[in-house]
């Protein structure tokens, strides 16, 4: 779906008066019309905004993949529930790190696998790890398992992950993230070498019972799991792309959990429907407008920096966010190592700036294209981005996409401007590890390639001296923005609604932790 809007030389205040939101598009997912109303016992209802897109976390997409995985699959370790960021047992009886490049781990002994595939054994682990770092699996996800060299099998289940050198970030996203979920080593392999969208051998708490694409994931609790029994038999996952639409659902009793829009914070402070309660978590999601500078049309560093002036943050905040999150300095949020206090471009727009930066760069009668992802808070920001750079000159459309199309852009060489929202963990590493070179093509959409900005990068994750890694962090998104690539935005915030008859256990940045949800008495 392509929207274009008409530009209009207008001042800031003015265009918030008319600016418009544009939620119309955006539907529940198909075949929500047939469900009762009524919620069912036993049954949790939560909202991801997004489709899964593959039960193979070495090809997971990001949090939508990581919220069925974790729940389906075991890790050694998994992240806490709570407000401050931990880590549990899973998977291991014991895991210690020796020295700083070894950690020896042994399992659990009644932990199997689904479809004949028998005990989780050290070999699983070493082939579910080593499998993210191999070259020939092609996994977007390589960096967050750094520099893995191997898993040494010293027993049926034990081990040592042998690294090539320290890694601080190990325990906080390869080991209770995407990367450290263990998959069965012959059940892959009797698949190809890969899994789809149709798990081959599960072994966590829950089962994916069936999968509706763009309706519904549901699962199932694991009638052999030995640990502690989940307290919902079936949880069903709705992918709605629109926070506003997944508010309609909720308050319609539709919906157990979910995130909702910024601008229905201090509504929902004064009253949940329904009995329920509103929890309100901090970000580490961080949104930007990148500019592909592989692309004829933006190959001018002159051009792409009058952009970055031209872009009115404060008004992005008050129009799309509703004045309840804050100006972004960069990719990695406040309280984590190499937070920068201040951008090199200010959040304010200035006009006068940019129309000198585009006067510079010698071109005239740019024309550009905006990609952003069909969701209200998304399109209102295109919209504002298209009026401001209007004010320098320069005409945008805004080329509006689904769940499906949006998240393969990595691939379009054709990008030009794309409006972006990435998830973070607790540490600066897994920020700057997508916009490396080896993720060109992948997740680096802006194909930003800086040889300071990958040193920094292959060697922050080394260093043990916290403000010395912090002003590696810092630098590594001064080469960012100074590139001309990337106009921060904001973090975002994370509010969350959920019903009565819920306990809610979720990361400290607010993504859920289904495994962990309980019941009301």
């Amino acid at each position: 779906m392509k929207i274009e809007w008409m530009n209009a030389s207008v001042g800031r205040r003015s265009f918030l008066k008319g600016a418009t939101v544009l939620g119309a598009a955006t539907v529940l997912p198909m075949g929500w019309e047939n469900r009762a109303t009524a919620a069912e016992e036993g049954v949790l209802r939560v909202r991801s905004y997004g489709d899964v897109s593959t039960l193979d976390p070495a090809h997971s997409v990001g949090v939508v993949d990581e919220e069925v995985h974790a729940a389906v699959y075991n890790k050694l370790i998994q992240y806490k529930p709570g407000d401050e960021w931990g880590w549990q047992l899973d998977a291991a009886s014991m895991i210690e790190q020796v020295d700083p490049t070894h950690i020896k781990f042994a399992l659990r002994d009644d932990i199997g696998f689904t479809n004949g595939f028998g005990p989780m054994t050290a070999e699983d682990v070493k082939f579910s790890f080593e499998r993210v770092v191999d070259d020939a699996t092609n996994s977007p996800n390589k960096p967050d398992m750094g520099p893995l060299n191997s898993v040494e099998v010293t027993g049926e289940r034990e081990g040592t992950i042998v690294l090539k050198e320290p890694f601080a970030p190990i325990w906080s996203i390869a080991l209770p993230y995407i990367t450290g979920n263990i998959l069965s080593k012959a059940a892959v392999e009797a698949a190809g070498g890969r899994v789809g969208t149709d798990p081959v051998a599960e072994s966590g708490p829950y089962l994916r019972d069936s999968w509706s694409p763009k309706e519904k994931t549901v699962l199932k609790r694991n009638p052999d799991w030995k640990g502690d029994v989940p307290a919902w038999e079936t949880v069903e996952i709705y992918p709605i792309d629109d926070e506003n639409t997944a508010e309609i659902a909720f308050e319609a009793g539709e919906l157990d959990v979910t995130r909702v829009s910024l601008g229905s914070v201090q509504r929902y402070r004064e009253s949940v429907p329904n009995g329920g309660s509103l929890v309100e978590k901090p970000s580490l999601y961080y949104v930007w407008l990148g500019m592909n500078v592989d692309h004829p049309k933006l190959q001018n560093q002159k051009l792409r920096q009058a952009i970055q002036y031209a872009v009115d943050v404060p008004s992005i905040l008050e129009a799309a966010y509703f004045g309840a999150a804050e100006p972004s300095t960069g990719i990695i949020a406040p309280g984590l190592a190499g937070h920068r206090p201040a951008s090199l471009v200010p959040a304010a727009a200035n006009f006068e700036k940019a129309a000198q930066l585009l006067a510079e760069s010698g071109e005239s009668n740019v024309t550009l294209t905006l990609d952003t992802l069909n969701k209200t808070t998304f399109t209102t920001t295109a919209q504002i981005i298209q009026a401001t750079l209007a004010q320098i000159g320069i005409t945008v459309e805004v080329n509006v996409l689904e769940s499906g199309a949006f998240w393969a852009s990595g691939e379009n060489e054709n990008l030009q401007l794309v409006l972006n929202r990435f998830s973070m963990t607790p540490d600066p590493y897994y920020a700057t590890a997508w916009f490396t070179p080896e993720q060109i093509g992948k997740w680096n959409w802006e194909r930003f390639n800086s040889p300071e900005f990958n040193e920094i990068h292959n060697t922050a994750y080394q260093v043990t001296d916290v403000a010395k890694r912090a002003e590696m962090y810092q630098r590594a998104q001064d080469l960012m923005e100074e590139s001309g690539a990337y106009r921060f935005i904001t973090h975002e915030a994370t509010p969350v609604v959920h019903a009565a008859r819920v306990i809610p256990a979720m990361r400290p940045d607010g993504l859920s932790l289904l495994r962990y949800f309980g019941k009301a008495s």
